[in-house]
């Protein structure tokens, strides 16, 4: 019983890397789109859309560390603490960023140019970004693993932010509000803090170190199995 344990929570902590790994490509070409659109519409909120794909391509990467060591129980919780504050750290930097941005759009009356492909962007990622945050929940509550429950809570993050980011462009675009990009780019800015305050002083949960008992569902196999390290 307990080898096939272990063998169930080997099989979940590779399906989260198959996650990261989406999580990691899909990031760095929506960042480098976002980023690239945003230079060329003057628009801040695209650019801080795309470093925040840049932030999650860290956090993916970090998870992928995660993952990998999750078999040294002794120092799972440790672990799964430094990938919270890593996450934590980049979120506070973004919103910073933003921050400093967005204030000197409204502060000078930068108007951004329309953004068609931002747009395209923005929709296509309402779409993605649920259905991979709906996924890495399930790893993470079968792994009890804080670490990836943030990451997902982070993917679930940027749904609100491709939300935000589409207003902003559809505003400019069909009315020409010149400050709906700033604005919409100042609505990240607490979300974003909100998230790296609790991911930096964030603590990974109490039973990641020890024996695990978890009853979950995932999908591709219906019954439920207790997983343990």
């Amino acid at each position: 019983m307990a080898e096939s344990a272990v063998l169930d929570r080997a099989s979940v902590v590779r399906r989260g890397q198959r996650l990261e790994y989406f999580t990691i490509y899909w990031n760095a070409v929506e960042g480098l789109v976002a980023v690239g659109a945003g230079f060329l519409a003057g628009s801040i909120s695209l650019i801080g859309f795309g470093i925040d794909s840049f932030i999650e391509v860290t956090s993916g990467s970090v998870l992928l560390w995660r993952m990998s060591v999750d078999a040294n129980v002794r120092d799972r919780e440790r672990n799964e603490t430094r990938a919270l504050r890593i996450v934590g750290l980049c979120f506070l930097i973004l919103a910073v960023y933003i921050g400093l941005e967005s204030g000197s759009d409204l502060w000078f009356k930068r108007a951004p140019e329309h953004s068609i492909p931002g747009i395209i962007l923005a929709c296509v990622s309402l779409v993605v970004m649920p259905l991979l945050s709906r996924s890495k929940r399930k790893v993470g509550h079968a792994l009890n693993s804080a670490a990836m429950r943030a990451d997902a809570k982070q993917t679930q993050f940027c749904t609100y932010l491709s939300a935000i980011l589409l207003a902003g462009l559809i505003l400019n675009a069909a009315f020409g509000l010149w400050w709906a990009d700033p604005i919409a780019a100042l609505i990240m800015v607490p979300i974003i803090a909100k998230e790296g305050f609790e991911g930096l002083g964030g603590k990974a949960c109490d039973a990641c170190s020890g024996p695990l008992h978890t009853t979950q569902t995932l999908r591709g196999n219906p019954r439920n199995r207790r997983i343990a390290p």
